[in-house]
């Protein structure tokens, strides 16, 4: 085992729970706040198990998944832009709990909780499919298109995984107003797509003819 790399893996899984958890409970003013103690369970457990997983099985994978620098100038807007929402969401969410502003139906937390772990379960099948994935744009040396699994369906299948991710997070919360907060993911990762898809088409070798085989980015036959 890479000890090196363990200790920056847990390091930023750490530094992950303690920041959410002040973002949520903080404003919440409580840890009494029960919808923000599924999430966090929900979000950190298994983020935590795939994470020994990919230490122990794909650790060159982790490596990348750790890697934030971005270089493209591009990206960097989508990234500031993107902890914003997260940020404005978590807070907003503590202090619906708070004020008792809104709530959803109990039925939907449930919804929410199983969509999620959804999401979940289809990033890890992205991240078994493709080895290449970073959470920077950029080619790999060696890199290849990937174009079976979910990626014979739709070209960009982790983002799709993350929508799912993303909109039910409010949904665990029991936070509506935070719902429409991250229904900004969508114009902003549509951004990301776009500027991505350039660089790919750019730097690696098939990518074009790849675009012209599966015509969706995330949904299919609507996008």
């Amino acid at each position: 085992m890479d000890a090196q790399l363990a200790r920056s893996a847990f390091a930023k899984f750490a530094a992950g729970v303690v920041l959410v958890g002040a973002l949520l409970f903080l404003p919440a003013g409580s840890f009494s706040y029960r919808a923000g103690i599924v999430f966090m369970i929900v979000l950190f457990v298994p983020m935590l198990l795939a994470g020994i997983v990919m230490m122990a099985v794909k650790p060159d994978l982790l490596r990348r998944r750790l890697e934030a620098r971005e270089e493209q100038a591009e990206q960097k807007g989508v990234i500031a832009a993107s902890g914003i929402m997260f940020i404005a969401a978590f807070i907003v969410a503590g202090l619906t709990y708070r004020f008792g502003w809104t709530s959803f139906p109990a039925w939907v937390e449930r919804m929410g909780i199983v969509l999620f772990l959804i999401g979940y379960a289809l990033f890890a099948e992205v991240l078994r499919e493709n080895e290449y994935l970073s959470r920077t744009v950029r080619v790999s040396e060696g890199q290849h298109v990937v174009d079976t699994g979910l990626y014979g369906i739709v070209r960009h299948p982790m983002y799709a995984a993350t929508i799912v991710l993303f909109l039910s997070m409010p949904l665990v919360l029991d936070a509506p107003i935070s719902l429409a907060i991250m229904l900004a993911y969508i114009p902003i990762i549509s951004r990301r797509i776009a500027n991505e898809e350039e660089v790919l088409e750019r730097e690696l070798e098939g990518y074009g003819d790849y675009k012209n085989r599966v015509r969706f980015r995330m949904i299919p036959f609507i996008w």
